[in-house]
């Protein structure tokens, strides 16, 4: 890069820097989203509240659903990407 086409981009760079840091933010937030031991994690964490009857039945069987849901995108999208 230039000095003129630096100087002239120079009021750009906090945008650029607020794009960069979102997309590395939706990369963290995907990972997360995607990480089989995160939702065991949470299956078991749910387990827990039901012994201890910190959530209602509705609210744990929701979630549950939820989270058996996301695992198995997770190994759907796993499966696809191995026969590619």
């Amino acid at each position: 890069m230039g000095l003129i086409t630096g100087l002239l981009t120079l009021p750009l760079a906090p945008v650029r820097g607020t794009v960069w840091l979102a997309e590395r933010i939706e990369e963290q937030a995907r990972a997360e989203l995607y990480d089989e031991s995160a939702i065991r994690a949470g299956l078991i964490e749910l387990e827990e509240a039901r012994e201890t009857g910190e959530l209602g039945p509705e609210e744990i069987d929701a979630a549950e659903d939820a989270l058996v849901e996301r695992l198995m995108e997770i190994r759907g999208v796993v499966g696809k990407e191995g026969n590619g």
